[in-house]
C-alpha cells in the first residue's frame, strides 16, 4: 500500500508541476503588458518600468518560470492586482463558500440521481424508467445560467418562498463565528440556529440548479451500471439459490457498480470546485467561482493564475481521493500492486 501511496503522489506532483508550467506560460503570451494593466490606465511610462523593475517582468522568462514555481512551492500564489492582496490569502477566505454550495449541490445531485438511476435499472421499460432517461436528458440539456434565472424569478421574486441573490445571509446579518467555514454548521456550533436556517434558505435556489444539472450524468452512469451489474452471471445465480432482492440489489448489485458510480461522483465533484462560477456569479456567491469571474472581468491576470494552479491543485488531490476510495470499494483491487486481480 505504501509503494502505491507513492507511486501516486509522486504522479500527482509531476501533474501539479505541469499545471504550472502550462498556466505560467500561457499567461506569459496573452496579449498586452502585465505591468502597465498593474499601473492602471492613468499611468506614465515611467511608473510602468518601475511596477516591471518591482516584480521582475524585464527578467528572462525562465528566471521569472523559476522565481513563480519557488513561490508556489512556499504556497505564494502572487498579489492580485485588483485588491493588491496575496491571491492565496483571498482563494482560501472564499473557499468554504464554495465548498459547502459545491458538497450540498454534490450530496443533493447524488441521492436523486443514484434513488433514481438504481430505480430505473430495477424497473426497466416501465414508467419509472422512462421518468428517469427523461430527467437525464432535460438535466444535460440545461443550461445552468437558464435554470438559475427561471428558479430565482419564480421562486424568490414571485412566490417570494426563498430569499433573492444577494450573499450567504441576509445584508446585515452577522456572520456565525467560524469553526468549519460552513455557515449551515458553524451556526448550530455557534448556538445561533437561526443563522443556520437563514444559511440554507439562501444555499436552496443555487443547490437547486447545481444538482439538476449535475444529477443527469450521475444518473445515467448509476442505471447503466447497475443493469450490467443485474444482468451478470453472478446475479443470476444469486437469484437461483433464493437471495432476496434487496441483498441482490443493494448488496451484490450496487457494490459492482459502484467503482465508475464513484469516478462519476468524484469527477461531478471537481468541476463544483472551480466550475461552478455562473452560478456563483448569478447568485452574489462570494466563492472562488466568483473570485475567478471579478479577474476575469478585471483582467488580474495574477489572480485569474493562482484560480487555476489552485483549483488544479485541488483537483489532483480529489483524484488521488478516488483511486484510494477504489479499494475500499472493491478488495480485488490492491494497493500494494496498483492493478485489479
Amino acid at each position: 500500500m505504501s509503494k502505491y501511496l507513492l507511486r501516486r503522489v509522486g504522479t500527482s506532483l509531476l501533474t501539479v508541476f505541469g499545471i504550472v508550467i502550462v498556466v505560467f506560460f500561457i499567461v506569459r503570451v496573452l496579449p498586452g503588458d502585465a505591468a502597465a494593466v498593474r499601473a492602471g490606465p492613468y499611468a506614465n511610462q515611467e511608473m510602468i518600468d518601475r511596477i516591471a523593475d518591482k516584480y521582475g517582468l524585464n527578467d528572462p522568462i525562465l528566471v521569472q518560470f523559476a522565481d513563480y514555481v519557488s513561490g508556489v512551492a512556499k504556497g505564494d500564489l502572487g498579489v492580485s492586482i485588483r485588491t493588491n492582496q496575496g491571491v492565496t490569502g483571498e482563494l482560501l477566505d472564499r473557499l468554504p463558500a464554495s465548498l459547502e454550495l459545491a458538497v450540498y449541490a454534490v450530496v443533493l445531485a447524488t441521492l436523486v440521481g443514484v434513488s433514481l438511476g438504481v430505480l430505473a435499472a430495477y424497473r426497466q421499460a416501465t414508467w419509472v424508467d422512462r421518468f428517469a432517461r427523461i430527467f437525464a436528458v432535460v438535466g444535460s440539456a440545461m443550461a445552468l445560467f437558464w435554470l438559475g434565472l427561471l428558479l430565482t424569478f419564480f421562486f424568490a421574486f414571485q412566490w417570494e418562498w426563498f430569499p433573492g441573490p444577494v450573499d450567504r445571509l441576509a445584508i446585515g446579518s452577522e456572520d456565525p463565528r467560524t469553526f468549519t467555514g460552513f455557515y449551515t454548521i458553524d451556526g448550530f456550533l455557534s448556538g445561533r440556529p437561526e443563522i443556520a436556517w437563514e444559511a440554507f434558505r439562501y444555499l436552496a435556489l443555487p443547490v437547486i440548479t447545481l444538482a439538476f444539472v449535475l444529477a443527469a450524468p450521475i444518473l445515467k452512469m448509476v442505471r447503466s451500471a447497475m443493469i450490467e451489474a443485474l444482468d451478470s452471471d453472478f446475479v443470476r445465480t444469486a437469484k437461483a439459490v433464493g437471495v432476496s432482492r434487496h441483498r441482490i440489489l443493494f448488496v451484490d448489485g450496487f457494490r459492482n457498480a459502484l467503482i465508475p458510480v464513484t469516478t462519476t461522483i468524484g469527477i461531478v465533484f471537481g468541476f463544483m470546485i472551480g466550475g461552478n462560477i455562473l452560478v456563483e456569479f448569478l447568485f452574489s456567491w462570494p466563492g472562488i467561482g466568483r473570485y475567478a469571474f471579478d479577474a476575469i472581468t478585471t483582467r488580474d491576470l495574477e489572480a485569474l493564475q493562482g484560480f487555476v494552479v489552485f483549483v488544479g491543485v485541488m483537483y489532483v488531490v480529489l483524484n488521488m481521493a478516488i483511486d484510494i476510495a477504489y479499494a475500499l470499494i472493491d478488495p480485488r483491487i490492491r494497493l500494494g500492486s496498483g492493478t485489479a486481480k
